[in-house]
């Protein structure tokens, strides 16, 4: 709590450094931009890299602020997560003029990536609460292909087995306009379990395992994008969702799908607004980013299921000085009804929206709250090349670590508390400790922390993330 008091006032009175301007050998206050050359790009078109940059051919630019301009476009070309380097740079090429070079190394594009995953929700519960088994994991294949035609569009599909099956496909296409504002992305997913978390009991997951199939889920949607400025995005799904239980499940839990039911059928409109102005999408340090959702499920009179749910975070960060960051983050989430499918009643410790200390619990509610604070210590940042690697996608590695200090409060508000036997809901959560970040190419973070919670409770913890 006392972290959360020292960052949120670090906050409030941070001023941001002006960035100095680059040498000028003459006293004029201004530069003509002559022209942008791009050098590296051997796949990607380039109005996929002149859609993120705000410096063009024929621009007339203040002096003092071509550095900050120069930097910014760097970073939203880097956050196409098309290229391994990104370096922007002016050359003066007159007296008033100068040109801008951009020169890109770009990704390897298309991975075929073996699966070997817990099926359970992170590493952390397999490890503490699942017996560490292997026969919870699952097997397969993810193919991931970006940048498919050079115009930044992605492929993923998804084929899964073991513990649970899943066939998933998604073929995203981020402008079909000549604008390059609209997007369109179309998919499908089929799941089966044979093993189904069927309820929580004192904010654990509590399975039920038979030969038979237990649980088919299958979805297919579309969405829409617009991005009308380069920091916020619009995204518009409409989506087709068909569940089932077995009538095992639904015996076990009628308020499942609720009311006894085995079976659930609805669309699903959502509406996404993200304002995103961090320096790094996969690991920020300077920037903010902010995002609200409107989801109301169920559209027609046939579906079965009637839920609106509104969510919303804002995250901010910032350099404090002598390679120490800060960030503070803000989330919650309102939803209605008050009686919800037990399959919809999600609180914190699902996604990423978990108090840390309390990765081995899962509270629902019907609302949430949640305050993360986070100091950082930058140990290493370096670039490595790798003469002998004769692929140059991969030659060229960056390495950083960050030594973290955190401190994180939620509240998750309940109304069915005692249905599930909740101690954790309906009362002030709050964790901390710390944690070593180390941050590579490709998006690749690995996270080792140490924690403890209200309850006194103290654990390592893991985590990995990677955006290939």
């Amino acid at each position: 709590m006392l972290l959360s008091i020292l960052i949120w006032s670090l906050s409030l009175s941070d001023t941001t450094a002006t960035p100095q301007p680059v040498a000028d050998s003459v006293q004029t206050d201004y530069w003509v931009v002559r022209s942008v050359q791009i050098r590296g790009n051997q796949r990607t078109r380039e109005r996929i890299i002149l859609r993120e940059m705000e410096l063009k051919a024929g621009d007339t630019i203040r002096r003092p602020v071509l550095t900050e301009k120069l930097a910014w476009d760097q970073r939203k070309i880097t956050n196409t997560n098309l290229f391994v380097t990104v370096d922007v740079a002016a050359r003066e090429v007159g007296s008033q003029q100068i040109d801008i070079d951009v020169n890109l190394k770009e990704r390897w594009y298309f991975f075929v990536i073996p699966i070997f995953d817990l099926a359970d929700r992170n590493f952390n519960e397999w490890w503490y609460e699942r017996g560490r088994s292997l026969r919870r994991t699952i097997y397969g294949a993810r193919i991931n292909y970006k940048n498919v035609t050079g115009n930044a569009d992605r492929l993923n599909a998804i084929f899964e087995f073991g513990f649970a099956r899943r066939t998933q496909v998604l073929y995203t296409l981020p402008y079909i306009d000549r604008a390059q504002k609209t997007g369109l992305s179309v998919g499908a997913s089929y799941q089966t379990n044979k093993e189904v978390a069927y309820r929580s009991a004192l904010d654990k997951l509590v399975y039920f395992r038979s030969e038979d199939l237990m649980r088919e889920r299958f979805y297919t949607n579309v969405i829409l994008t617009r991005r009308n400025q380069f920091y916020n995005f619009h995204r518009l799904e409409l989506r087709y969702v068909r569940n089932s239980i077995a009538d095992t499940v639904a015996r076990l839990n009628p308020d499942y799908f609720l009311n006894g039911q085995s079976r659930q059928r609805y669309f699903l409109l959502s509406y996404l607004f993200t304002h995103d102005r961090r320096d790094a999408v996969a690991y920020p340090l300077q920037g903010h980013y902010f995002n609200l959702a409107a989801n109301q499920y169920g559209l027609l009179p046939s579906d079965n299921l009637r839920l609106f749910e509104l969510t919303a975070s804002y995250t901010r960060y910032w350099p404090i000085g002598a390679r120490l960051y800060a960030s503070n983050s803000l989330r919650g989430k309102l939803s209605w009804p008050e009686r919800q499918p037990y399959l919809n009643l999600r609180g914190l410790g699902y996604t990423s929206d978990f108090v840390r200390g309390y990765e081995l619990y899962v509270i629902d509610g019907q609302r949430y709250g949640l305050l993360r604070n986070t100091l950082k210590y930058q140990l290493l940042n370096t670039r490595k090349q790798l003469n002998w690697m004769p692929l140059k996608q991969f030659n060229t590695v960056p390495l950083a670590l960050y030594l973290n200090v955190f401190g994180d409060m939620g509240f998750v508000d309940n109304s069915l508390a005692q249905n599930y036997n909740s101690r954790l809901a309906n009362s002030l959560l709050y964790g901390g400790g710390l944690a070593l970040d180390i941050v590579t190419f490709y998006n690749i973070v690995g996270r080792i922390s140490y924690s403890v919670n209200r309850q006194r409770q103290t654990g390592i913890f893991f985590s990995f993330t990677y955006d290939l």
